[in-house]
């Protein structure tokens, strides 16, 4: 490329860039004087924008550009000298001027010399009230552009002049952007991370000093009880001299390390403030305002609205809340395809709204804000919210629910059905919506993101969405805690609450362990399980429980200690590794040890895997263990609640501990995840008999040995000859049942209640 050619590429790069700052300025300025034509500053921000367009058009050979800026500057000087009167086709007409100059002025674009000629003489057509006007299109919504764009930096090319002033890109702060990479952001984020956990490893050493300091305050201080006591023998010159030699050098010795240490203190509490700074600053590299995903958003509302024929106006509240970049660019999507379904969905035409007493303009608002370390997005219209009959209706014709439970389905059940794949209220395809690529899509990118999505409405009024994501994906607020004598991160997003269980809240409930929590009864899961690490001893009378939810799962996951609450920076795992199960990142923690971040939704995936293989493990604490060492367990398994609660409470009452299980599969499940030294079982049971279990026990090579009792209403000699065979110990038929019978038998197999 010869030096002319570089030369010509970059001032085509600048031009780009220009074109890029200056159509934003239009699209703003040409949305506020849709609302009120003679706004004076708006008019003259979109003709100096136009202007300058037109400047550096002419300065890089781009005559097109030079054309199109041209006709638009015609017009808006005109309105601004009451010359003429803007109205929606002067608007689109604008609107689809300033969408032609991005296209010129971006490489490779399909412009031709008619599609010039054809927008100069619509706006000459427009401008002259002699001619016929052609109703204009709204054009289509521009595509945003970031603020930070992922390109290398290159050397300053040459500066095309604008008569608007500076071309450099500006932040509102009057800052200048720069192009950076994302990889060199975080390259940035993770060595300022680095150096901030390299300074806390001052805190122990300068501890330790602090130590030696109180280590030689006692030598000084038995030193001179010594010497008081050695003034009463007669020392020779020599051993006094000695004497005061050695008070003399542990005096300096003290002074030394009583400066040395003040200099290390100081130096440590510097470092550690400036490696915040470093850290901070870093951080604050990758957020981005909010308004950086709104580019051509409230553009979009409302050219959107117009080919429907409806008037829709967007509102934005919070736009320069802080975001992380990445966050930012996964937003953009669901936030897209949200707005447009309310505008589609929600929004009424202008003749139904004013027939409802509502005003022809439907009103969207997005704000946005930060609570509790999250990006708190909620999303509402004014329009007509879900027909929950039709909504109803549509779940009973998929077959989704049968029509007796569709009937009896609240209003949050019913809006839940929204978000699942191929779900639409729509009866044929459109351009906007319609092909079964809906919600589900919102809220499977939501949860990428570590976030939630919820949808409320009020019929008639309008809908409202509730979004919360993490402001950053770099740093996550976490709760650390031990598990297998190693340190794990729970997100905090995804916690519910963390609580201490004393043994007697743990409960056997059909073979399973659980505590009541908000008055239901939550599963219990041991961590050092699902993540395959050995369970660990604690001498704690309580267990540490960390209640998790993901939408409607809930489960409590017991840990061995609870380590606090901490802000760590995440790093990822080595690609090379895959997908680690249960685990999503790393980090280090202040005294730079590795902590692994808990993959949530895919943990509560493992624990549904092993409810459904049935080898969940007991949990058991060490004030649990003496006792049960002392008790003898027994399994009851009856499908008749009547019967299973009358034999707990007989063998509870001589002082057995018992588990119960609703049937044969349950009672299996049971025996293969805990101990036990019996088994009471009836015979006729759903999913599987006691007869199949019987036989299921006697091959299985831990438990065969294991004392089988059953009771049954079956008093046939061939029934109990069945029982027997199949490998039980004991048959009592429940015709003769009585309470001496069942502790009796209970007694004969395997004794007392203590062992």
């Amino acid at each position: 490329m010869t030096p002319d050619q570089m030369r010509d590429a970059s001032l085509l790069e600048l031009f780009s860039l220009e074109a890029d700052a200056q159509t934003q300025v239009l699209s703003a300025g040409l949305l506020a004087l849709e609302r009120n034509p003679t706004q004076a500053d708006q008019l003259e921000a979109c003709m100096r924008a136009a202007h300058s367009l037109k400047g550096a058009a002419r300065i890089v050979g781009v005559d097109a550009g030079v054309s199109v800026a041209h006709v638009m500057e015609d017009c808006l000087v005109s309105a601004q000298e009451s010359r003429l009167y803007l109205q929606p086709e002067h608007i689109d007409a604008l609107l689809q001027g300033t969408d032609l100059l991005m296209r010129i002025a971006t490489p490779g674009n399909d412009v031709g010399p008619a599609d010039i000629q054809a927008y100069v003489a619509l706006m000459e057509r427009l401008l002259d009230p002699s001619q016929p006007t052609a109703k204009v299109a709204p054009p289509p919504a521009p595509a945003p552009a970031p603020i930070i764009e992922e390109l290398p930096p290159e050397p300053e090319p040459p500066v095309i002049p604008s008569p608007a002033g500076q071309n450099k890109r500006m932040t509102e702060g009057g800052e200048r952007v720069l192009r950076v990479t994302a990889e060199r952001l975080n390259s940035l984020l993770d060595l300022s991370s680095k150096s901030l956990v390299e300074t806390q490893r001052l805190k122990p050493y300068l501890a330790s000093m602090q130590r030696l300091k109180r280590i030689q305050s006692n030598s000084a201080r038995a030193l001179d009880t010594l010497d008081g006591h050695l003034k009463a023998l007669e020392l020779n010159l020599e051993a006094q001299e000695a004497l005061a030699d050695t008070r003399r050098l542990l005096s300096e010795a003290q002074a030394l390390l009583a400066e040395k240490t003040a200099e290390l203190d100081e130096f440590g509490w510097q470092a550690g403030q400036r490696a915040q700074v470093l850290y901070d600053t870093a951080l604050a590299c990758r957020m981005r305002p909010f308004a950086d995903v709104l580019a051509g958003q409230v553009r979009m509302v409302r050219d959107l609205g117009r080919s429907l024929g409806k008037q829709v106006r967007l509102e934005i509240e919070g736009e320069k809340t802080q975001v992380d970049r990445d966050v930012l660019e996964k937003l953009e999507a669901p936030l897209t395809h949200l707005l447009r379904n309310a505008v589609d969905h929600g929004i009424e035409t202008p003749e139904q709204r004013l027939l409802a007493g509502k005003p022809a303009e439907g009103l969207i608002r997005l704000r946005a804000s930060h609570q509790a370390g999250l990006l708190v997005l909620e999303l509402s219209d004014d329009g007509n919210g879900v027909d929950l009959e039709r909504l109803r209706g549509t779940i009973v014709d998929r077959h989704l629910s049968p029509l007796e439970t569709a009937l009896r389905l609240s209003e949050e059940e019913l809006l839940t059905f929204l978000f699942l794949p191929g779900f639409s209220l729509r009866d044929k395809v459109t351009e906007v919506s319609g092909r079964g690529v809906g919600l589900d899509a919102v809220q499977h990118m939501v949860r990428q993101l570590r976030g939630a999505v919820v949808l409320e409405q009020t019929a008639g009024q309008g809908s409202r969405f509730h979004l919360e994501v993490p402001l950053t994906l770099s740093v996550v607020r976490s709760l650390v805690v031990e598990v297998g004598e190693e340190a794990y991160a729970f997100p905090l997003a995804h916690i519910e609450r963390m609580c201490d269980l004393a043994p007697d809240d743990i409960v056997q409930l059909e073979g399973r362990q659980h505590f009541w929590h908000e008055g239901r009864h939550v599963g219990l899961v041991a961590a050092s399980q699902l993540l395959q690490r050995p369970a660990g001893q604690s001498n704690d009378d309580t267990l540490k429980v960390v209640v998790i939810r993901e939408r409607d799962a809930i489960y409590g996951i017991a840990v061995e200690r609870f380590i606090g609450e901490r802000t760590l920076v995440v790093l990822p795992l080595d690609d090379r590794l895959g997908k680690v199960q249960d685990i999503s990142a790393g980090a280090l923690l202040d005294d730079g040890s590795v902590v692994l971040i808990v993959d949530v939704e895919d943990m509560l995936r493992s624990v549904d895997k092993l409810l459904n293989t049935g080898r969940l493990e007991r949990i058991a604490r060490r004030s649990q263990q003496a006792t049960e060492a002392a008790r003898k367990r027994v399994l009851v398994v009856d499908d008749s609640l009547t019967v299973r609660e009358l034999q707990r409470k007989l063998l509870l009452n001589r002082g057995y501990e018992v588990a119960v299980a609703v049937d044969g599969m349950d009672g299996w499940n049971a025996l293969r995840s805990e101990d036990f030294d019996l088994l009471i079982t009836d015979i006729d049971m759903p999913r599987m008999d006691g007869i199949e279990l019987v036989t299921l026990l006697r091959r299985d090579s831990r438990l065969q040995s294991l004392p089988v009792m059953v009771v049954s209403y079956k008093d046939r000699e061939e029934d109990r000859r069945r029982g027997l065979d199949a490998g039980a110990d004991y048959y009592l038929a429940k015709a003769s049942f009585h309470d001496d019978a069942l502790l009796d038998a209970v007694m004969e197999l395997i004794g007392g209640a203590r062992a």
